[in-house]
């Protein structure tokens, strides 16, 4: 299978991540240097392209013609739109998914833009309040198809190394996605300016090994 992912950030390198380890064909488009910089460090080089994901001549370098799926993941609800129609109209691949960053936003998120599947994080959230989910008792919350991914809460310790700092200055593991937040009832999306405050309870995906990580980032250091 070969997969265009546009946005290299902490989403877009976890999906590239699995899927080099199934096997598939992926390409990351990123145009923000630093990330770029970072996504050398995680994966392999030829998967990685420097660029716009919104340029059709980047896209056509990528061999979008021949692309069984592109995955829109950047933090832009009008980059990962602009990205699913000119993927979808102009070069017609098969399957386009896109993430929703803004929930207010998911509304365009349809066929007629060019998405086959929207990925909402707030919606995600919102089914799990409303089913009463008991996040203090449930570890795993969803185990995947495939491999040692799951779904999984944990709560910021007050002693973490992690209080009062922003998501991007964390060392979160290349294996691990955070999906939201919630604090003080609030739902949170993370981002990368995001601030982790004591009392946060985080929603992430992550494999066994990296799940022990998150546990002592988020958990106390006595």
């Amino acid at each position: 299978m070969k997969v265009i992912i546009i946005g290299g950030g902490q989403v877009g390198a976890y999906i590239a991540g699995i899927l080099l380890k199934n096997k598939c064909e992926v390409k990351v488009i990123e145009n923000r240097l630093h990330i770029y910089a970072k996504l050398l460090n995680d994966i392999p080089m030829d998967s990685v392209i420097f660029g716009d994901g919104t340029d059709p001549n980047i896209l056509e370098s990528c061999g979008i013609g021949d692309a069984d799926v592109v995955a829109c993941v950047s933090g832009n609800d009008e980059t990962n739109l602009v990205a699913s129609t000119i993927a979808k109209f102009e070069f017609g691949v098969p399957r386009v998914i896109a993430r929703v960053n803004n929930p207010r936003n998911s509304w365009l998120f349809d066929a007629g833009m060019g998405v086959d599947v929207g990925l909402n994080q707030a919606d995600l959230m919102a089914h799990l309040v409303v089913e009463e989910m008991d996040f203090k008792n449930m570890l795993t919350l969803m185990k995947l198809n495939r491999g040692d991914y799951s779904i999984v809460q944990m709560n910021v310790d007050a002693n973490s190394t992690s209080v009062d700092k922003t998501v991007m200055d964390l060392s979160i593991p290349a294996n691990a996605v955070l999906i939201a937040i919630t604090r003080n009832k609030e739902m949170i999306l993370p981002h990368g300016d995001t601030v982790i405050t004591a009392g946060d309870n985080i929603l992430a995906l992550a494999d066994k090994e990296t799940q022990i990580v998150l546990n002592k980032m988020f958990g106390t250091t006595k």
